[in-house]
């Protein structure tokens, strides 16, 4: 059955349109999350609100625990990698990885950030191959299908592809970087805008985007029940 890992990472606890400042962004992952379950409630969910539970930022003893072979780490090293460890068992174990990230000042929120550091990791979620020093990395995600659902707020307009803003838009750029180094490359994106203009505008845009969320529901059920592997007997 397919595993959902739902990251939540606006700064805003509550949701757009029922708190006082509720997040969009947010608004578009339960809009996911509860289609998916509602349509298949035997598929299970991890749920991590990053947003407002930020992983911890890096430093050298997490780079030096990171580097080290594990058959060298000290139980300090141990102890340091514990929150990356299970970040990474998460991810690992999740077919579909649904991400809500409002676009701060042209990219991600910080929070979101130091969860891509934590789980982009040698030996992990990529391995280096010295044996090919201009081509060396080898993504370990790529091992089976998986998906990644980037679903974004925006207060302006026209940072989408072909936008008057898409250049300076490096949220969603960022992101499948990231998940395509370590082996997800099937990224889907949907995205509000007009938060800042509101109006007609946003309520256009919110309504659109949550069309375009039931329908890469069903689009994704469906490629998922095509690729599913034989469970065993």
């Amino acid at each position: 059955m397919p595993h959902i890992l739902h990251l939540d990472a606006s700064a805003r606890p509550g949701l757009a349109g029922k708190d006082l400042h509720g997040s969009h962004s947010r608004n578009l992952t339960q809009r996911f999350v509860s289609q998916w379950l509602a349509r298949r409630a035997q598929d299970s969910l991890t749920y991590r609100d990053i947003g407002q539970n930020p992983p911890s930022i890096i430093d050298h003893d997490w780079i030096a625990a990171a580097f080290t072979p594990e058959e060298k780490r000290e139980p300090w090293m141990q102890d340091t990698l514990t929150e990356s460890e299970q970040l990474v068992d998460e991810l690992i174990a999740a077919d579909v990885l649904v991400i809500g990230a409002p676009l701060y000042n042209f990219s991600m929120p910080a929070a979101l950030k130091a969860w891509i550091d934590q789980i982009v990791r040698a030996g992990r979620t990529v391995e280096v191959d010295e044996s090919k020093p201009l081509d060396p990395y080898v993504p370990l995600l790529a091992d089976r299908p998986r998906h990644a659902v980037i679903l974004s707020a925006r207060g302006g307009v026209g940072f989408g592809a072909g936008g008057a803003m898409a250049h300076m838009n490096h949220l969603e750029p960022s992101l499948i970087t990231a998940l395509g180094f370590i082996g997800i490359t099937q990224v889907h994106q949907i995205a509000i805008e007009g938060q800042e203009v509101g109006g007609e505008l946003l309520a256009e845009s919110v309504a659109q985007a949550m069309n375009q969320v039931d329908a890469l529901v069903t689009q994704l059920q469906q490629a998922l029940q095509v690729n599913r592997m034989p469970e065993p007997a």
